[in-house]
C-alpha cells in the first residue's frame, strides 16, 4: 500500500542511464537556480528601509546609494563566480573550492555555512512570499505559519518527483515574476521621466517598523553610521543565491560549463536591473515600512514592492494584484534553489564521509531524496520557531552566504597561484577583489547583526563542523577496523546452533530445518514456567523435533529472557574458536496491526544479544496467510 501511494505521489522510478535526460537547459536552469537570487529584490530594498528607519524618515534617501554599492559588489562576485565555473566545470561550489585549495577545515566551514544558508533561504523565501500574499489579502495574516508549512510540503513533493519535472513546474512562475516586475519598473520609470509619477499618500496605520520591532517616535535612535551599515548589510540579502549556479553545474546540459556561465550572466543582469529599479521607485514614491503588531511579533503591514505597485498602478487593480501574485509565487518558489543545491551539497559532503552516507544515495527519481526531506524538516522548524517573521529571520540569513563567498573566492586565488596558467594574474586579481569585498561585507554583517540573531549562526557553524569531523572520525575508525591489512586468514569456526522455542508450531519446524542445514550441532531450548505445558511440548517433540535435542530450563520466577540469555552465553563459553547462531522461529502476520497482538520476545532477544561478540542471531520467518 505504501509503495503504491509513493508511486502515485512521487512517480515511477527512473533508470540510472536516463540521468542525462534529466539535465536542464539554460532557460529552465535560470528558473531553478536563480529564483532565490531574483526573488531577493522583493525584500532586499525593504530590509534597507527597515534598518534606516531608526535614523528617521530623512535617511530613506540613502536607499538608492546603498543599493548602488550592493550592485557593484554583486557585479564583482558575479564575475568571480564566472571564473569559478570555468575552473571547476564539474561543479565548483564553495565547499569544493575551499576544500581543494585551502584545506579540509575551511572546506567544511564553507559547507556548514552553505547548508545553514540553504535552510534559511527556504524559511525566509516562503515567509516573504506569504507576507506578500497577506499584503494583498490581509485576512490571510493570522494563518501565515500554516500557509508556509503547506507550501513547504508542496515544494518538497515537487522536488521528490525529480529535477527536470520540478524545473518545468517552477519555470513559468519565475518568468511571470520577471515580466511583471520589470513591467512595473519600466512603467514607473516612464511616469517618473514624464512627470506623472505620484508620491504615495501615506495611508498606512501603525508606527515605522525598525529592525527590532515598531519604533517609538518620541525616542528615535540616532546612531546613523551604525544603521547605515546595518542597512547595507541587510540589503546584501539581494546577493543570496548568486553561488547556486556554480554549485549546480553538473545539472546543466552539455556543454555544462558554458551553459552555466551564460545563465549566471543572465541572472546578474536581470537581478541588477530589478534591484536598482525597485529601490529607485521606492524612494520616488515615498514607500515606508510600517508595523503591524507589537514587539518581536510585529510584521510589516504592507511590503515595499506592494506600496510601489499600488502607487505605480494607481490603486489595487488587476495590475497591482498581478504583481503581488507574481511576487508571492517567486518568493515561495525561490526556496526551490535550496532544494536544488542543498541535496547536492550534502551528497558531496557525505561522499567525503563527513555526513551520513544516506545523503549520498540517489532516490527513485534520480534526486537525493534524503537531503530534500531533511531540508524540508529543518526549514519547517525554523518557520514555526520564528512564526514566519521575515524581519526575525533576516538577521540570521546573510552570515553564512558571505562566509562561503569569502572562502570560495580566497580558494580561487590560491587555485590560480597553484596552477599559474595563461592569464592567471588577472584571474587571481578578480577573485582577490571578490574575496576582500565579501570579507568586508561579512565583517559588517557580523558586527551589525550579531545581537539581532547572527550570533546563532556564528555559533552553529563551528558546531556543525565539529559534527562533520566526528562523523568522519567514526567512518575512518570503522574503515580501519574492517580493513584486511595485516590480517591473517582465520582458522575454521565451529558453529553451534541454538533454537529457542515457546511452543511447537509450523514456524518451529521450518526453523529446525534451517538450523540443521547450517550446522550438525543443533539444540532447541525451551524456558518453562509451567511443567504441564513443558510436558505437552516434549510429547510433540518426539514427532516433530526431527532428532534435535530439546533442553527444558525451569524458571520458577517466571522470567523467560534471563535464563535463556544465560543458557546461550554458557554455550558460547564452552569453546574458544566457535560461534553460536541463535535461530529464531518467527511468524509474520499479514496485517501490520496484528503484529502488536503478540509477544515481542524475538525482538527483545535480538536486542539483548546484539552486542555479544561471538553470537549471531538470525530469524526464520513463517508468513501467515490471514
Amino acid at each position: 500500500m505504501f509503495a503504491q501511494l509513493k508511486r502515485a505521489v512521487i512517480g515511477s522510478p527512473i533508470a540510472t542511464e536516463h540521468a542525462v535526460h534529466e539535465r536542464l537547459n539554460k532557460r529552465t536552469a535560470l528558473a531553478v537556480f536563480s529564483s532565490d537570487a531574483l526573488s531577493s529584490v522583493a525584500y532586499a530594498t525593504q530590509e534597507i528601509l527597515i534598518h534606516l528607519a531608526p535614523v528617521g524618515v530623512i535617511a530613506f534617501s540613502g536607499v538608492v546609494p546603498i543599493s548602488a554599492v550592493i550592485v557593484a559588489l554583486l557585479l564583482i562576485v558575479g564575475i568571480s563566480y564566472r571564473q569559478t565555473i570555468s575552473a571547476y566545470p564539474n561543479g565548483g561550489g564553495s565547499y569544493i573550492v575551499a576544500k581543494d585549495n585551502l584545506g579540509t577545515l575551511p572546506g567544511l566551514t564553507a559547507g556548514a555555512a552553505l547548508l545553514i544558508d540553504y535552510v534559511l533561504t527556504v524559511a525566509v523565501s516562503i515567509s516573504a512570499g506569504v507576507e506578500a500574499a497577506y499584503s494583498a489579502i490581509p485576512a490571510l495574516e493570522p494563518y501565515r505559519v500554516w500557509i508556509c508549512l503547506a507550501v513547504i510540503a508542496l515544494i518538497t513533493l515537487a522536488n521528490l518527483r525529480g529535477v527536470r519535472e520540478s524545473g518545468a513546474i517552477f519555470a513559468i512562475p519565475t518568468y511571470f515574476f520577471v515580466v511583471t516586475f520589470v513591467g512595473m519598473i519600466l512603467y514607473g520609470l516612464f511616469q517618473f521621466f514624464t512627470g506623472t509619477l505620484s508620491h504615495q499618500v501615506i495611508d498606512l496605520q501603525g508606527p515605522l517598523l525598525g529592525p527590532r520591532g515598531p519604533l517609538n517616535p518620541s525616542s528615535p535612535e540616532r546612531s546613523s553610521w551604525f544603521f547605515l551599515l546595518a542597512a547595507f548589510a541587510s540589503g546584501c540579502t539581494a546577493m543570496t543565491g548568486v553561488e547556486a549556479i556554480s554549485n549546480g553545474v553538473p545539472a546543466f546540459k552539455k556543454p555544462e560549463s558554458a551553459n552555466a556561465r551564460t545563465t549566471l550572466t543572465w541572472m546578474i543582469v536581470i537581478l541588477t536591473a530589478m534591484f536598482v529599479g525597485i529601490s529607485f521607485l521606492a524612494r520616488q514614491v515615498g514607500a515606508t515600512p510600517h508595523a503591524s503588531g507589537f514587539g518581536a511579533d510585529a510584521v510589516i503591514n504592507e511590503t515595499i514592492p506592494s506600496q510601489v505597485a499600488r502607487t505605480v498602478f494607481h490603486g489595487r487593480n488587476i495590475f497591482f494584484y498581478g504583481v503581488q501574485a507574481a511576487t508571492a509565487l517567486i518568493l515561495v518558489l525561490a526556496a526551490n534553489t535550496s532544494y536544488a543545491d542543498f541535496p547536492r551539497l550534502t551528497q558531496l559532503i557525505a561522499r567525503d564521509r563527513y555526513m551520513p552516507k544516506q545523503f549520498a544515495s540517489l532516490g527513485d527519481r534520480l534526486v537525493f531524496s534524503n537531503g530534500i526531506l531533511i531540508l524540508a524538516l529543518l526549514s519547517a522548524l525554523l518557520i514555526i520557531v520564528f512564526k514566519a517573521s521575515v524581519n526575525g529571520l533576516i538577521p540570521l540569513y546573510a552570515v553564512g552566504v558571505f562566509l562561503s563567498f569569502t572562502l570560495s573566492q580566497s580558494g580561487m586565488v590560491r587555485h590560480w597561484f597553484r596552477l599559474r596558467g595563461r592569464g592567471w594574474h588577472v584571474s587571481a586579481v578578480v577573485n582577490g577583489v571578490g574575496a576582500v569585498a565579501t570579507l568586508v561585507v561579512l565583517l559588517i554583517i557580523g558586527s551589525t547583526k550579531f545581537l539581532e540573531g547572527a550570533w546563532l549562526v556564528v555559533l552553529l557553524i563551528p558546531v556543525l563542523v565539529l559534527v562533520f569531523i566526528g562523523i568522519h572520525h567514526h567512518y575512518s575508525n570503522v574503515a580501519d577496523q574492517l580493513s584486511l591489512k595485516g590480517m591473517e586468514p582465520p582458522p575454521p569456526l565451529r558453529n553451534t546452533v541454538v533454537v529457542p522455542i515457546s511452543t511447537m508450531h509450523r514456524g518451529v519446524v521450518n526453523a529446525l530445518q534451517y538450523a540443521k542445514a547450517i550446522s550438525n550441532d543443533v539444540t532447541a531450548v525451551h524456558v518453562s514456567d509451567d511443567p504441564e505445558e513443558a510436558k505437552k511440548l516434549q510429547e510433540k517433540w518426539v514427532k516433530w523435533g526431527d532428532g534435535v535435542p530439546l533442553e527444558i530450563i525451569e524458571s520458577p520466577y517466571r522470567s523467560l529472557m534471563r535464563p535463556l540469555i544465560k543458557y546461550i552465553e554458557d554455550v558460547d563459553a564452552k569453546y574458544d574458536n566457535d560461534v553460536v547462531t541463535v535461530v529464531l522461529p518467527e511468524f509474520v502476520t499479514p496485517k501490520w496491526w496484528q503484529y502488536f497482538l503478540h509477544n515481542q520476545t524475538s525482538l527483545q532477544l535480538k536486542g539483548a544479544l546484539l552486542f555479544n561478540k561471538d553470537i549471531v542471531v538470525t530469524s526464520v520467518p513463517y508468513r501467515l496467510r490471514r
